[in-house]
């Protein structure tokens, strides 16, 4: 069993949005061409889910490095961002890995622990700290070789907002802010806003704000407790409740053909455990 607690001082956020964070090559898939996301909607309180992120970084045996940065707490402990639950279900080898110093991230000897990781968890809170510590620096660009080895990156809350491309809800002075002064996201799945709790706190019609704006992105909303796993194209929901989709279009089970439907500008549908979804064509899989 392994637990690292790294700190540093509070530092002036000198990335925080000053431009994207750092390209990735051109690619066919929407999310990660090799390894698998999974994104988490908040108050993720399921075992299974984080048993499958287990799973996924290759067995109890494999490195996770859990991030707690987002909370904005002065110190956190060794079981901070579910490391406690990884251990708890059987994880031997996790690391607390975290600063909000972008100086300090920079370093080798900082993100030495992403060099053999296969899992990366990010906690909740404020997504925009992750981007004033993380983006742009070796600690982010460790976080993507992750997924290139084939491993496993997942989040919940803001650990899920930060998955995308675009950062929603990445304002510092308001969460309730859906285009604020952060905008860019670490992009594991591009060309997407993702918001989380969205309906334990009726936040479904919330995503409009960001396709008013950026109408090209595919919006997600997942909510509490309940997970999207996407590899290359594929996004499936696991567990929970709902993610909703705002694609342009709707799909039911019972067809729509007799329904009346608002346009396309103010629509979305629901998908649930099971459900199967194409990133790349932007419809269900069925």
């Amino acid at each position: 069993m392994k637990s690292i607690i790294q700190y540093s001082t509070l530092a002036l956020a000198a990335l925080a949005s000053a431009g994207p964070v750092m390209e990735r090559s051109n690619s066919p898939y929407v999310g990660p061409e090799n390894g698998t996301l999974v994104i988490i909607g908040g108050n993720a309180q399921d075992d299974a889910i984080y048993q499958r992120i287990i799973d996924l970084a290759g067995g109890p045996g494999a490195p996770i490095v859990t991030i707690p940065t987002a909370e904005g707490s002065d110190k956190y402990d060794d079981n901070a961002a579910a490391a406690g639950t990884f251990r708890r279900l059987g994880a031997k080898n996790v690391t607390v890995l975290h600063t909000y110093d972008p100086k300090v991230a920079d370093t080798e000897e900082f993100a030495a622990p992403l060099r053999s990781a296969k899992g990366v968890f990010f906690g909740g809170g404020r997504q925009w700290r992750l981007v004033d510590a993380y983006a742009g620096t070796l600690t982010e660009r460790l976080f993507h070789e992750v997924l290139d080895r084939g491993g496993v990156v997942s989040g919940s809350s803001a650990g899920a907002s930060i998955q995308g491309s675009f950062l929603a809800r990445g304002d510092t002075a308001n969460n309730q802010i859906l285009v604020g002064d952060h905008q860019v996201g670490f992009g594991f799945v591009k060309d997407v806003a993702i918001d989380q709790h969205v309906l334990v706190r009726n936040r479904q019609f919330d995503m409009f704000d960001i396709l008013k704006v950026r109408p090209e992105l595919l919006g997600i909303a997942i909510d509490e407790n309940t997970a999207l796993i996407v590899s290359k194209n594929d996004a499936e929901v696991y567990r929970g409740t709902y993610v909703i989709i705002y694609d342009g279009k709707f799909w039911s089970r019972e067809g729509s053909d007799l329904k009346h439907l608002p346009d396309s500008s103010s629509i979305f549908y629901f998908l649930k455990d099971g459900d199967k979804y194409d990133l790349r064509k932007r419809q269900v899989v069925v």
